[in-house]
């Protein structure tokens, strides 16, 4: 029997790389839940500017995913993580502090600058340390922070805007991330090379291996030959649209279900943390099945379709009947979170090494540009209208569309990796 190649990887690697994510990843939900639980009226924030200061995050996000994703594959994943984390606590923190909107766009606004790199940098340090048939499992234990942040997040938040008010609760939350950097450039190495854990069998092994799976990898000259690929495009627009839905709703869930009669902030808190639950069910087995058969395609679109869906019997039920709504929205929240690792393994596996950090970067920025769109129009639209009618029709549209892409894109890509598979 085979033995299997360096275990140690995942039991030193991914709870790091699982914990430092999920801390990145608090500032992008907890700010909903500011709005709902007080901090609209405290700041006299009106619907239309809490639409914006939710979006500003990902266009900050946006600007900054290119050059922090060359840095990383060229440089130092490590180093640039290292640096966001202590940036993004002491912003997040300072984020509880605000006496006035001016500032409060501000620190939006430079949190997604800061935080702009630190999804691409951990797709690439997991690209240097986990092989083709591991990949999409050790990006969905990475993403995994994701809805687990939110889930726990959503619960915690309610108790703290309860107890001690919102600000408490953004300072509280920030804090940790200065901690844990120093915990991250203790624990972390950059590449199985540089790690003293591992015996030097190991290390040679995972290095080989990674390395023949770049034989069969047609080279590109550059950056701009790459994001000149029609895939590559292709990829930017799913993924634009499949975030739209995404954001609009982790941004505007805790409203949502803050408007239904009869509920405070701490129900709307433990409400909100279910979707997240069937998301890390669902994010697990779509990656143990999608390594297990190598067919990246039939778990991404199935169920971006299953979401939007789900989004268009929620508008068609309307407000009238919340629960059937919620459980259609459960279901939204799982489906949409699912198919991360599947999706971005295809990512690393079609693309040389010395682009694959530039064309994650790019599809990612264009993901936050989705995200922005997505947090402010449903934002807007909810104000706009008094409902979440719109939204939920935004939403589905916008997935439909982003599974379509998905079904045109991913088929060739899939036939070319099984068929680089099969030849080594």
């Amino acid at each position: 029997m085979k033995q299997p190649l360096a275990p140690k990887r995942w039991f030193r690697i991914i709870p790091i790389v699982f914990i430092t994510y999920s801390l990145a990843y608090l500032d992008r939900a907890n700010f909903g839940f500011a709005v709902a639980g007080g901090m609209a009226g405290d700041l006299h924030i009106d619907k239309s500017m809490s639409s914006l200061l939710g979006a500003l995050f990902f266009l900050g996000y946006f600007f900054f995913q290119i050059p922090g994703a060359h840095y990383a594959a060229s440089k130092s994943a490590k180093k640039l993580i290292f640096i966001s984390l202590i940036l993004w606590g002491a912003l997040a923190a300072a984020t509880g502090m605000v006496n006035n909107v001016s500032s409060l766009i501000a620190i939006r606004f430079m949190l997604g600058v800061v935080e702009s790199a630190v999804m691409p940098s951990m797709l690439i340090l997991l690209s240097q340390w986990f092989t083709k048939k591991e990949r999409s499992r050790a990006n969905t234990f990475l993403i995994l922070g994701n809805p687990v942040t939110v889930l726990w997040m959503s619960v915690l938040s309610g108790y703290l805007i309860d107890s001690m008010g919102w600000r408490w609760m953004f300072i509280i939350q920030g804090v940790p991330g200065i901690i844990w950097a120093f915990i991250w450039w203790k624990m972390i190495d950059e590449k199985p090379k540089d790690a003293s854990w591992l015996s030097e069998d190991d290390k040679q092994a995972v290095e080989k291996q990674l390395g023949e799976e770049q034989i069969g990898i047609k080279p590109v000259k550059n950056y701009a030959e790459a994001f000149k690929s029609t895939t590559v495009i292709l990829l930017c627009f799913q993924y634009l649209l499949w975030s739209l839905g995404v954001y609009g709703f982790v941004m505007w869930l805790p409203s949502i279900i803050k408007a239904a009669p009869d509920m405070d902030i701490v129900k709307t808190g433990w409400l909100s943390s279910v979707p997240y639950l069937l998301a890390i069910i669902g994010m697990l087995a779509t990656s143990y099945f999608s390594d297990k058969t190598l067919n990246r395609k039939i778990f991404i679109w199935p169920f971006l379709l299953a979401a939007s869906v789900a989004f268009f019997f929620s508008y068609l039920i309307g407000p009238d009947h919340f629960w059937i709504s919620f459980i259609l929205l459960v279901i939204a929240g799982g489906a949409l979170y699912a198919p991360y690792g599947p999706f971005f393994a295809v990512i690393t596996e079609i693309l040389p090494k010395n682009v694959a950090g530039g064309a994650l970067g790019l599809i990612n920025s264009i993901g936050a540009l989705g995200s922005f769109i997505g947090s402010y129009l449903v934002g807007y639209l909810n104000g706009k209208t008094g409902s979440f009618d719109a939204s939920y029709i935004l939403m589905a549209v916008a997935l439909l569309f982003s599974t379509l892409i998905t079904i045109a894109v991913i088929k060739a890509l899939e036939n070319k990796i099984i068929k680089d598979i099969s030849t080594h």
